[in-house]
């Protein structure tokens, strides 16, 4: 007698009849697994197998390998039923799960018949095929069929699962290939039940115990293949080995099976593994504040962001995405958009201490002043809001005016009327956010805010053009320089005072702005790194830029020559 190629369950082998001129072939009760016990007739006593200590264990085994092969099962089923309305995809599965179940104990039912279908019914030269060869081979050929059309719609990123879609499959056509998927897996069941134990009650329960502890894990075995992409490519990866051993053993060629669960479990060890690290980079990227992450994500799509910077900390998702749809929305926003948004985007980093006009550079008004110099003051001055402070100085502010009512009390009065023309100061400690300044400035009727330390020192002011520009860019006045000068290609002249998110952008370098530990402004960053004020000439070479000091005044740094092409730092004598 010669042996058929194993089943695709796993399972021992089947005889073939042998050729005519062999001896004549011997009965199903007589049939012997490879290297096992014969098979117990059918139908023997019903409940002998109770008292079988071996019948225990071959129950508690092939409910293990039934739960496996029906895991392959559902997994299917699920992804069939992705095709449906969000409202019928339960409905299908739980259906699909009974059918399963339902042929299983048919086919069980049916073993006896299940025994002859390895006659010979086609040959042709060496190709001899029986009933069973025939079902393998139709149904390893549909596995092919489904998994490849599967797989491919997956590789060509066509979305399944979200919200918007708008076309569903047919109840009808996804139950039909659910039952087709049913009938061939039931199949690779039922001979790996065979193949373990003799008895048919043993057979039945196994298959009924794994079918009720699959349908069970329905629900969040779906729901766990729908949350993990790669999970469904992978199982569609088995789908085609499967296919491809049924194939091979209608054909007569024997795979071992050995080889097929070995590459099986070591592709589902490396997702795993796969799985494991995608959730430490979550956990980890769940550390950072969720505006950051969006911030990062959103500079990476509009490709203003360099390797490495904000964005270099970011999910390997996220990268992919930002390397495919990055290109494309560089393309479609211009320069002066792409750095807006990124002006909006890193708003909530900075503080008010980098957008604000620094105390020195304060134009202030005296009241106690004469209405000649008051007068003179407001006329050489472009402001329309100005600090009016009494002999104190500017921590001694009284109020804040407009220029025109001023000018108006001067002409009119002689003198400032503190109760008509001034306004209440709003103060706010130079700890306050921007977003939160901006709310204040809204409710504030002078649209000018004093920034103050915790001593009640003022620091300098802020106003809505200052977050503007924050935004924006810089909006000069008439015969005011910018901070930022472009003297030549990468290399800039730029005011100390300049705060480090403008900087950044213009030279194109987000890390700088990260740059400082306490310091706002480019003076601040060079002071923190040369450790004292520095001499004109002096430099410094940070982020692949050469910051060098050309000007200071007084105990500030007054003006820098910032370029890109940083000259080699010359080695040390030997």
């Amino acid at each position: 007698m010669r042996w058929h190629a194993s089943s695709p369950g796993g399972t021992a082998p089947l005889p073939l009849p042998d050729p005519p001129n062999a001896r004549p072939q011997r009965t199903g009760a007589q049939l012997r697994t490879r290297g096992g016990p014969p098979v117990q007739p059918l139908g023997g006593p019903a409940m002998e197998w109770l008292s079988d200590p071996s019948a225990w264990a071959g129950l508690l085994t092939l409910v293990v390998l039934e739960i496996v092969l029906g895991i392959d099962n559902l997994v299917f089923i699920a992804i069939l039923a992705d095709k449906l309305p969000p409202h019928q995809r339960d409905r299908a599965r739980m259906i699909g799960l009974s059918l399963a179940l339902v042929l299983r104990l048919c086919l069980l039912a049916a073993i006896a018949h299940l025994v002859r279908l390895t006659t010979p019914v086609f040959e042709w030269g060496w190709l001899s095929l029986s009933w069973r060869d025939v079902i393998l081979l139709a149904g390893g050929i549909f596995l092919l069929w489904k998994a490849t059309t599967e797989l491919h719609e997956r590789l060509e990123g066509i979305d399944h699962s979200g919200p918007e879609r708008k076309e569903h499959a047919a109840f009808g056509v996804v139950l039909v290939q659910i039952v087709a998927l049913d009938a061939v897996f039931s199949l690779d069941s039922i001979i790996t039940a065979v193949g373990m134990v003799q008895h048919l009650p043993v057979m039945m329960a196994a298959v009924v115990s794994a079918m009720a502890v699959m349908m069970l894990a329905s629900r969040p075995l779906t729901a766990f293949v729908n949350r993990h992409p790669t999970v469904v490519v992978l199982c569609l990866s088995f789908l085609l080995m499967i296919g491809l051993s049924l194939v091979a053993d209608g054909m007569g060629f024997h795979m071992p099976k050995g080889y097929l669960y070995a590459a099986i479990g070591f592709s589902i060890l490396i997702e795993f593994f796969n799985q494991w690290r995608l959730r430490n980079i979550a956990r980890h990227a769940a550390r950072i504040p969720l505006r950051e992450r969006t911030a990062r994500t959103v500079l990476r799509l509009l490709g203003g962001q360099e390797a490495g910077g904000a964005g270099a900390s970011g999910s390997p998702a996220s990268a992919a995405v930002s390397a495919g749809a990055g290109a494309a929305l560089h393309a479609g926003f211009r320069q002066e958009e792409r750095a807006m948004v990124r002006g909006v985007l890193s708003l909530a980093e900075q503080s008010v201490l980098s957008i604000m006009t620094p105390r020195a550079d304060v134009d202030w008004l005296d009241i106690s002043q004469d209405k000649a110099s008051l007068y003179r003051q407001l006329q050489a001055q472009p402001h329309g809001l100005f600090p009016v402070c009494d002999r104190g100085g500017l921590d001694a502010v009284i109020g804040v005016g407009r220029a025109k009512d001023l000018m108006a009390d001067l002409i009119g009065r002689g003198t400032i009327d503190r109760h008509q023309s001034l306004q209440p100061p709003l103060i706010v400690p130079e700890t306050v956010s921007i977003l939160r300044l901006m709310e204040n400035l809204r409710r504030s009727r002078n649209h000018l805010a004093l920034v103050s330390d915790e001593y009640g020192t003022i620091l300098g002011l802020v106003t809505p053009m200052d977050v503007l520009e924050a935004i924006a860019g810089e909006f000069p006045d008439a015969g005011e320089d910018l901070l930022v000068q472009p003297v030549g290609p990468d290399r800039w002249l730029v005011d100390g005072l300049v705060d480090l998110h403008t900087l950044a952008r213009a030279v194109r370098v987000e890390r700088l702005a990260r740059s400082a530990q306490d310091a706002s402004t480019l003076g601040g960053l060079l002071l923190e790194q040369f450790g004292e004020l520095p001499e004109p000439g002096r430099a410094t070479v940070l982020h692949g830029l050469r910051f060098e000091v050309i000007a200071v005044d007084g105990r500030r740094i007054a003006r820098v020559d910032v370029r890109r092409d940083a000259p080699a730092v010359p080695a040390p004598p030997a």
